[in-house]
């Protein structure tokens, strides 16, 4: 895990440089980047999904892409306590 981890951290860097963004990145870009990799960790479960003929709104809503890339969106949370509280 740590290998890896700084793997990944020696290709952003490589990256950076290649777009001569010092690091730390501006605010922006580094939110910019976050946002990617969110997305990109999204990439693989959801494509797995496709190939296998899921629509591509059932893909992201088996995996929860959504919910891990946006978290917690305004309103859901009471939506998902309603959810829960109702007798069954």
């Amino acid at each position: 895990m740590y290998v890896l981890s700084a793997a990944a951290g020696l290709l952003v860097g490589v990256v950076y440089s290649l777009l001569s963004v010092r690091s730390p990145a501006p605010p922006l870009v580094a939110l910019i980047g976050l946002l990617g990799i969110l997305v990109g960790e999204q990439i693989i479960p959801i494509g797995k999904h496709l190939l296998c003929g899921t629509s591509l709104s059932a893909a992201c809503d088996k995996t929860h892409a959504v919910s891990h890339v946006l978290g917690q969106l305004p309103g859901r949370h009471t939506e998902q306590q309603a959810e829960k509280s109702k007798p069954t």
